[in-house]
């Protein structure tokens, strides 16, 4: 028996280990893009954290201190306009003059110039001040102040530009920190996907298949995948099948050659000593009566001798497909050897035998064999039956045998029921 080809591969298949590394590389250039992207945004949130540092803070403090200062230097001014005594006055006047010295005074023009120019207007007035160096000192304490709340608020705006520039780099870092986690989530997802529908599902049904692979089923049949080593699986499986099926059909041929007859297709000798065995075992444990019978086609040999062996042959096979039609599914019939059979009938009185035996005569008598060239034929058979209930089957077939003898010297185209020993 030929083993039938596997079906031809119609659809275009990848290696699961090249589709992962596909997917897995794209993936790879998918994130290292998005790294990248999170990277720029991160470096330009260093860079603006250090100058936020390294130069905003100095810078702004450094402007609250000229604030402080230019406050201080405007009160020492006022000392200086309201000193009782030359001492204290020179003593703000030197304050007057530490604090116009000051280098971070110096190094902002405009505190510098408003800081000389307080300082020379407090060395120039006399002591006590006149209205008009009060009301020229008024002015002055103004632009001071001024000035002073000038430098606090350019401190806090630049301050407030610094961080608010740092809060936007933040803002896009965490965008783009989430872009990556919903990518890194997506791939696994999508990943978890590919998986489950072309390596799991797939082997799940692979799984499925062979717990309930059988030779007497039809061939399992599998979707077309896209993975070449899940349908080189599946295409093993199926040639596995096709081993398994020819295996049994081996199997049963065999097992047919060992338990039957080749020419009737009934039980052999041997397969039905064993079956006849149990069953009068069977009924001998429960009490249940049992039949043996032999039979033997009448002048059987003088069939082979005028018409030839291959009559002889059809005339066997006619009468075992007779047997067939006509018993019943619990009897048992087997060739005993040449045109000779056995019978063991289960649940069967020899009364009861006797009757079936009767009926099997009057089919054959009402249905005169047909041979290959079309001349009809009667045939007939003697039979022996005996009870085999509580004998061995070998004691059985022996009274049996001596009914089919008693049969064939009353004149054939009977049967005939031995009595039992203990019965007689």
């Amino acid at each position: 028996m030929t083993r039938p080809e596997p079906p031809a591969k119609m659809h275009r298949t990848w290696r699961a280990g090249r589709f992962l590394l596909a997917v897995s590389s794209l993936f790879a250039v998918l994130a290292l893009a998005a790294v990248v992207w999170l990277g720029v945004d991160l470096h330009a949130f260093r860079r603006a954290a250090g100058q936020l540092q390294a130069e905003t803070v100095p810078w702004t403090l450094e402007r609250q201190r000229l604030g402080r200062n230019l406050e201080q230097l405007r009160l020492e001014g006022q000392r200086v306009l309201m000193a009782s005594s030359p001492a204290s006055r020179q003593d703000a006047l030197f304050l007057v003059h530490v604090l116009s010295a000051q280098p971070g005074m110096a190094d902002d023009p405009r505190t510098a110039s408003l800081a000389a120019e307080v300082e020379g207007f407090l060395q120039r007035i006399g002591s006590p001040a006149a209205p008009a160096d009060i009301q020229a000192w008024e002015a002055l304490s103004s632009r001071l102040r001024l000035m002073a709340d000038d430098l606090s608020v350019e401190g806090g705006k630049r301050m407030s530009h610094e961080l608010a520039h740092l809060s936007n780099e933040i803002d896009e870092a965490s965008y783009k920190l989430f872009f990556n986690l919903l990518l890194v989530a997506g791939f696994v997802v999508v990943f978890l996907r590919i998986v489950q529908r072309y390596l799991i599902r797939p082997l799940q049904r692979i799984q499925r298949v062979l717990s309930s692979l059988d030779a007497r089923l039809p061939a399992p049949a599998f979707p077309p995948g896209p993975m070449a080593e899940i349908r080189a699986v599946e295409d093993a499986i199926v040639r596995f099948h096709a081993t398994l099926r020819e295996n049994d059909e081996v199997r049963l041929r065999l097992e047919r050659l060992a338990t039957t007859d080749g020419l009737t297709g009934l039980f052999n000798r041997h397969h039905f000593m064993g079956l006849a065995a149990d069953e009068m075992a069977r009924a001998a444990r429960y009490g249940r009566p049992i039949t043996v019978a032999i039979a033997d086609l009448d002048h059987f040999k003088q069939i082979n001798d005028t018409l030839g062996h291959a009559a002889g042959d059809h005339v066997l096979r006619t009468f075992a497909g007779l047997l067939g039609e006509t018993l019943r599914q619990t009897d048992r019939v087997c060739r005993y050897g040449g045109e000779e059979f056995a019978f063991v009938f289960p649940e069967t009185t020899p009364e009861e035998a006797l009757q079936l035996a009767e009926r099997l005569r009057a089919r054959l008598l009402d249905n005169p064999l047909v041979l290959p060239d079309g001349r009809r034929l009667e045939v007939t058979f003697s039979m022996g039956l005996t009870d085999g209930s509580g004998c061995d089957l070998e004691e059985s077939l022996a009274r049996a045998d001596l009914g089919l003898y008693e049969a064939k010297r009353s004149g054939r185209n009977r049967s005939v029921i031995t009595q039992r020993p203990d019965l007689g």
